[in-house]
């Protein structure tokens, strides 16, 4: 409508065709048609530029297009006659059971072998418009909302930064945060997408806005999201105790559906194509310290396209007074379903909590955070302890079996207890066995005494126990000995001492009393009797009591040793006696006399020879 105006206009000012084509822009040929069609129409050279009217423009292009009555030509109307055909095509339907579409390359090539020869670009147009090829669904603006409600985030790939401490390059990802009414944004860098690092990067988020956002759009985030569902999506336990802690409600995005979160999505090139790329970052931390500069800074004051405003601007005087107030520091928690196990534990961070034993074989869900770690079955608390470190564990002795907690938490004052319970001498005998520098090495002596208490009953052990302590007998064997014998009420008989006797080992004293036949011997008649006199002291104080047979050995030795000084001045013959140990336990003394004497070979041998036939 443009051209013709221009050609017509440009005919009437009396410009020929050619300067009239070259000022419409227009083939000449085009414009001839153009002035041919509307003098056609009523329209002459002489009259005025208002003789162009709507009319006059319609009937030059119904002119001009005759053969186009609907705005199509032949080839169109060509492929109208195979339209069912196409339709099944490119829909998959019509072609057997593999049911895969066919690409318009195909379709123009089939129509080629049935002879239906049309241009490509015709055939993609009718396959658009009529048979629903690739169709494009139409969409609507959606309002911002209020200051202060609506915030989206999403994670996104940033590239890598170098980790000083491995020297090894790191994937960094960006949680974004785009405030719907105002555009202004918070980057939050990690390198991981932990519920962690979620909730890390939302503190953060608030402690940059000043305040919480009423609604969170996040998209379908696995820390986040569980379980997607357009209209019913499931969150995960994590996110919903964070978001009942800082008060703001979440409308996640539908999966593949970017224009529920379109506010930040757009933002995704910008914060990666402005911030991220060709910088040259130190650290983690150092990227983290100048994101938000930039973010406030750069992006926060740039003209947005969208709301010809500056974000930063428009989020200090609209959004941040609307806000909810930045909630107190949150400890993230780990939540846990675990399974009782049978020695009433569970296993939680590598440490391990009782739990009551009504719950073995149960599944418990499980919330620890740095200070506690709470027990809940089928909603209810069952049961609070601290968290331990890894490697140890928290242990309640009311939840075991009662007769179970004190061996397994080596609890000996319980243990006494427990005897004392069934009778004053039974928790003696306990506390007896259990003194020792390893008691709980002698538990089971003592669990061998309260199972005696239930087979025998507590007045029997408690007899027995009184018989044993007053025997000084400390030993379960023999509790448990007397109370099968049904010896417990027996009087305890003390051990007599048995009357002195002869000695096993005692020799006769007649053997001491020949030993002096030599005359200088004889002269010395006295002493050698003394000798024989002290021999039988000894021998009869070898059955004697211990320490009367050390006082007689003790005056035996002092009369030999006189006796042998008195011989030696006497007789000139030195003479040592050796008292020497009988038998073990003391049974009886052995005496060895060595002489040695001054006289010739031939009179020691006549002496020699005496002795042998005295004896």
């Amino acid at each position: 409508m443009v051209e013709i105006r221009e050609v017509l206009r440009a005919w009437l000012d009396g410009a020929g065709l050619r300067t009239v084509g070259e000022r419409a822009g227009v083939d000449r040929k085009t414009a001839r048609r153009y002035v041919q069609a509307a003098e056609a129409a009523g329209l002459v050279r002489d009259a005025g530029a208002d003789a162009i009217t709507d009319e006059l423009v319609g009937a030059v292009v119904a002119a001009v297009r005759p053969v186009r009555p609907n705005g199509h030509g032949p080839a169109w109307e060509a492929l109208a006659r195979h339209e069912e055909q196409i339709r099944a095509w490119v829909t998959g339907t019509g072609t057997g059971k593999a049911g895969r579409a066919l690409t318009l390359v195909k379709v123009h090539e089939l129509l080629s072998r049935q002879g239906c020869q049309v241009p490509y670009r015709t055939l993609h147009r009718f396959a658009t418009e009529r048979c629903g090829y690739r169709v494009k669904a139409t969409t609507v603006r959606v309002a911002d909302g209020e200051p202060g409600v609506e915030c989206q985030i999403d994670f996104a790939f940033m590239g890598t930064i170098t980790d000083p401490d491995t020297g090894r390059d790191r994937k960094v990802h960006a949680l974004i945060f785009t405030a719907v009414y105002s555009r202004h944004m918070f980057v939050w860098l990690t390198y991981t997408q932990t519920l962690a690092a979620v909730i890390a990067g939302c503190e953060m988020a608030w402690a940059f806005f000043g305040g919480v956002f009423k609604v969170l759009i996040p998209d379908n985030l696995k820390p986040v999201v569980t379980d997607a569902d357009p209209v019913n999506p499931r969150f995960s336990t994590g996110w919903l105790d964070y978001a009942a802690h800082a008060g703001f409600a979440t409308d996640a995005a539908r999966v593949r559906s970017p224009k529920d979160k379109s506010k930040v999505e757009r933002v995704v090139q910008y914060v990666r194509g402005n911030f991220f790329a060709g910088e040259v970052f130190a650290d983690l931390e150092d990227a983290q310290a100048r994101a938000v500069f930039w973010c406030q800074e750069k992006a926060g004051m740039r003209m947005h396209g969208t709301t010809a405003a500056r974000p930063a601007e428009v989020f200090a005087a609209e959004e941040a007074p609307v806000l909810l107030p930045v909630p107190a520091d949150y400890d993230v928690p780990v939540f846990k379903d675990a399974k009782v196990h049978r020695d009433h534990h569970i296993e939680i961070g590598k440490a391990l909590y009782s739990v009551p034993g009504d719950y073995i074989g149960a599944q418990v869900a499980v919330r620890a955070d740095s200070e506690l770690v709470k027990i809940y079955h089928r909603g209810q608390l069952v049961k609070t302890h601290p968290r331990m470190r890894p490697g140890t564990r928290s242990t309640d002795q009311t939840d075991l079996p009662e007769h179970k907690s004190a061996y397994a938490l080596r609890d000996i004052t319980r243990l006494i207890g427990i005897c004392a319970g069934h009778g004053e001498n039974i928790g003696i005998y306990a506390e007896r066995i259990l003194d020792d520098p390893l008691p709980w090495t002698r538990m089971r002596a003592v669990y061998r005494l309260i199972g005696l208490v239930r087979e025998y009953g507590p007045g029997a052990v408690e007899a027995a126990c009184a018989k044993a302590l007053d025997l000084d007998v400390v030993a379960v064997p023999k509790i448990a000995s007397m109370l099968a014998k049904a010896a417990e009420n027996t009087p305890a008989l003390l051990p007599r001492t048995a009357p002195a006797g002869a000695a096993r080992f005692a020799r006769d004293p007649a053997e001491y009393a020949n030993h002096a036949t030599r005359p200088a011997l004889a002269r010395s008649s006295s002493q050698g009797t003394g000798i024989a006199n002290q021999g039988t002291a000894l021998a009869s104080t070898g059955t004697g009591g211990t320490a009367s047979q050390g006082t007689s050995i003790a005056n035996a030795g002092t009369s030999l040793a006189s006796v042998g000084t008195g011989r030696a001045v006497s007789s000139g013959t030195a003479g040592t006696v050796g008292v020497g140990a009988g038998p073990r336990y003391g049974h009886g003394v052995q005496l060895h006399l060595v002489f040695s004497h001054t006289e010739a070979p031939e009179q020691a041998q006549e002496n020699h020879t005496a002795q042998e036939e005295a004896r």
